[in-house]
């Protein structure tokens, strides 16, 4: 019956059918016919993951990001951007990509930043004369910095499944995203070398620039500052973030209107419906994990057959990029993070490791197809064919790969800071 299960999964999953849909017919079945388990069970687990406190948070950044969309940060900050590095060689690439780690330090959603920022940054590139495919495929790829820079909803679902405190995993993820910035600024000052150049802004217009970026500055310091300070948790600081996008929209940046802050109430309900659909339906997974132990059983595995930490992490990167082919991030977390926990721990390494070199493959799977949500984002901006960007997905697979082996050969990059700020 379990098998059967499986196979149906499969089946709807090749079949096109929604994710949670997926989740939750292959996975009921296997618990409710193979395991005999009443329905009461499923509901009662997935009501519980559902109402973790820290998932408040997910909504509430969801909903700063939208905001600040539309009420003239992100705007903002990629004038700022620009100022300071679009003379560079490839200078509009690297604006982009620094822009979309301002956006994602307060933002909480890949698909928002690339919106925000790719809606304004990819037309300016393509009238410079950058390559089309390679302006769409950047922007899917810098917005992985949103997974990893805090806040991130990955780190919040991360932690909801581990345990971990969030603001522990938020500390882990700033070395490796600032890692990850550093890699794709390099990509573009060697691909776009020859890319013609704006002149060189003045210091007057510098600080013009980063005087209006600053009350969307201050806005890492005010989350960031009231977790670590001790004096919000990460639902209210989201909280006091969206407070804060409304009053920039309003009162300092004034382009922020009451229809496009309704705008902003129903597509943060959108995308919250979403990824709470897939969560809901994920945890029957684990009422079948749990009951079979299978997680149990795979490190027996592991252990019987001798095998070692460097074996672990190359199951965990192949077993992530095929994954990632096929299902978005969100789902792969809750397939997969709690058997990788496990593990992880088996070994007596570190979760907060676990979660760097996780995102650094699960989050390839925005860019490589078939479900390469993070290109369709950046293309649909464009208005242009998904598939005429496909060609530059290698370069940007490779540039992950290299990312997430840095991260498993240097775990102290994700343990460092979190030790500092514990």
């Amino acid at each position: 019956m379990l098998s059967g299960s499986i196979f149906v999964s499969l089946i709807l999953l090749l079949c096109s059918v929604p994710i949670f849909l997926v989740f939750g017919i292959g996975s009921s079945s296997a618990a409710i016919l193979g395991l005999n388990l009443p329905w009461s069970t499923l509901i009662q687990v997935s009501f519980a993951a559902l109402t973790k406190h820290v998932l408040t948070a997910v909504p509430l950044f969801i909903f700063a990001g939208m905001v600040m969309l539309r009420g003239g940060a992100a705007t903002r900050l990629v004038s700022f951007s620009t100022a300071l590095v679009g003379h560079w060689p490839g200078g509009l690439g690297i604006a982009m990509v620094i822009a979309m780690g301002f956006f994602a330090a307060f933002c909480g959603s890949i698909l928002a930043a690339i919106t925000a920022v790719g809606t304004i940054m990819m037309p300016k590139m393509i009238e410079q004369g950058y390559p089309k495919p390679f302006v769409i495929v950047l922007a899917a790829s810098a917005a992985l910095l949103e997974a990893l820079i805090p806040p991130s909803n990955a780190a919040i679902l991360f932690s909801a499944l581990t345990n971990v405190p969030v603001s522990m995993t938020f500390a882990a993820g700033v070395i490796p995203g600032c890692i990850l910035l550093g890699l794709m600024v390099l990509v573009v000052l060697f691909k776009c070398r020859d890319i013609r150049n704006s002149l060189p802004a003045t210091g007057a217009e510098k600080w013009t620039a980063f005087r209006q970026a600053l009350p969307a500055l201050m806005t890492p310091l005010i989350i960031l500052g009231g977790i670590y300070a001790g004096i919000l948790t990460p639902s209210e600081s989201a909280a006091v973030a969206g407070i804060w996008a409304i009053i920039m929209g309003f009162v300092i940046y004034r382009e922020l209107t009451f229809t496009s802050l309704l705008q902003s109430l129903r597509e943060t309900a959108t995308i919250t419906a979403v990824i709470f659909a897939i969560i809901a339906t994920a945890t029957f997974l684990s009422v079948v994990l749990t009951y079979t132990q299978a997680p149990q059983a795979i490190i027996a595995y592991f252990t019987d057959m001798g095998a070692n930490l460097t074996l672990f992490w190359i199951a965990l990167a192949v077993i992530c990029l095929i994954l990632g082919t096929f299902i978005e991030i969100v789902p792969v977390f809750y397939l997969t993070v709690p058997i990788f926990a496990a593990i992880t721990l088996s070994f007596n390494q570190s979760l907060l490791h676990l979660y760097v070199v996780f995102v650094a493959f699960a989050g390839i799977g925005m860019i490589t197809p078939p479900v390469c949500v993070g290109i369709y984002t950046s293309a649909s901006v464009l208005k242009e064919n998904p598939a005429s960007a496909f060609r530059e997905v290698p370069l940007f697979v490779g540039v992950g790969i290299i990312y997430g082996v840095m991260m498993i050969l240097f775990p102290a990059a994700a343990t460092w800071l979190p030790s500092i700020v514990r």
